[in-house]
């Protein structure tokens, strides 16, 4: 049996593309029109040709219908790839250099805000604990994760993990922070009281002024278009405080960082000037 084609992507007169995305957007908040049309529209609609429903506008009925229908097209359209200590290269950078530097020029002795922005089911807010506490055990350190997606903030708090989101945690500093219970990696109250987790929109938040000495925001604007990208950065530079770091992903970078007070100091690390 030969498989459903996807129906042809455009911007021509049945283009019903933009109208389902205001209607998303009405229905619970995320406006897929600030993503990359390309690769989104792609995605959307190969996943609606397995629905039996007329087109885009269609299936924007059959959501605002059918709740179980919208879980299951949130689990296809928001970006939810993440695991412990992705990139370990970054994360050696940071517990070597970066956190021991900003803790040594913080505004507040012994105390350092960090902020991971665009945190999905955790992984990386649990991970900046961890090697905090290795890093900086004299420190206290407060973590703020925020995801768009209330159904990750919530398993964020729960702070459990598969084993596949451990595979290339260290063993030991893995043993040490975060238990084995029914086969998943639970977080240990040490970490869990250093993170704080709330549901927020990177495209819109607005962080205050020089609130955080370091803000990680990795493999997230690549999804974004070029001047939603730009504007995001400048955000996040706007609340890291002189001499704090923005964090991004390994194959990510920022535009123009001059522009928003930013200085390149590694090839994923930018140092507030």
């Amino acid at each position: 049996m030969s498989a459903t084609p996807t129906p042809a992507l455009g911007r021509g007169v049945a283009d019903d593309y933009e109208p389902f995305c205001r209607a998303f957007r009405r229905l619970c908040g995320i406006d897929l029109l600030q993503y990359k049309r390309g690769q989104m529209e792609r995605r959307i609609r190969s996943f609606v040709a397995t629905r039996d429903v007329d087109g885009l506008l269609g299936y924007a009925a059959l959501l605002k219908a059918d709740q179980a229908e919208l879980e299951r097209f949130l689990d296809r359209v928001t970006i939810n790839v993440s695991q412990l200590w992705r990139n370990p290269e970054q994360w050696e950078v940071l517990e070597q250099t970066i956190l021991p530097d900003l803790a040594r020029t913080a505004a507040s002795p012994h105390r350092l805000r960090c902020w991971s922005a665009g945190s999905s089911y955790g992984a990386e807010a649990y991970t900046l604990a961890a090697v905090a506490r290795r890093a900086l055990p004299r420190t206290q350190v407060a973590i703020l994760g925020t995801d768009i997606d209330a159904r990750m903030v919530r398993r964020a708090r729960a702070g459990v993990f598969t084993l596949d989101d451990a595979r290339d945690a260290p063993t030991a500093t893995l043993a040490s922070h975060f238990s084995m219970v029914d086969g998943a990696w639970h977080a240990g109250d040490e970490l869990k009281r250093l993170v704080t987790f709330e549901q927020g929109d990177l495209l819109q938040v607005q962080p205050p002024r020089a609130a955080y000495d370091l803000v990680l925001c990795r493999n997230t604007v690549i999804y974004f278009n070029e001047d939603v990208r730009d504007a995001l950065h400048g955000r996040l530079a706007h609340s890291l405080r002189s001499g704090g770091r923005l964090v991004v992903g390994a194959t990510e970078r920022v535009a123009a960082p001059a522009a928003h007070g930013l200085e390149p100091e590694l090839p994923f690390v930018y140092r507030k000037s």
